[in-house]
């Protein structure tokens, strides 16, 4: 867990990771709120309250008495948060560093690609 973040957020992004991953797919009943709290030893509160932000967010459904659902287009929704957030956390700031450095966009692409190439 990142202690950075609130309990409930990083209870959402596991929730999101399931589903970006394939472990949840469309229309499959996600883990209830007291599965999720004997998981990650938290409160049932605290995961109710992570789940109803993704249902706030329309990543979930409710089925009255039944659970909650993935939504239709759910992956592709937090796909799309998630990059948006990317390249805010890291690419903008890497265009920034890269100008003070005086690179081009040809030198930060080769940057990138010889270091993907030592990483595979």
């Amino acid at each position: 867990m990142d202690e950075s973040k609130p309990l409930f957020v990083q209870i959402a992004e596991m929730v999101e990771d399931q589903i970006v991953d394939g472990t949840l797919r469309e229309e499959d009943k996600a883990p209830s709120t007291n599965e999720i709290a004997t998981f990650a030893r938290i409160n049932p509160a605290t995961a109710a309250k992570g789940v109803n932000m993704l249902v706030d967010k329309g990543i979930l459904y409710k089925r009255r008495g039944i659970g909650m659902f993935v939504a239709p287009g759910a992956r592709e929704q937090v796909l799309g948060e998630r990059k948006a957030a990317f390249s805010d956390t890291y690419v903008a700031p890497l265009i920034a560093e890269a100008r003070k450095l005086g690179l081009t966009a040809d030198d930060v692409t080769q940057l990138i690609t010889e270091r993907a190439a030592r990483t595979s």
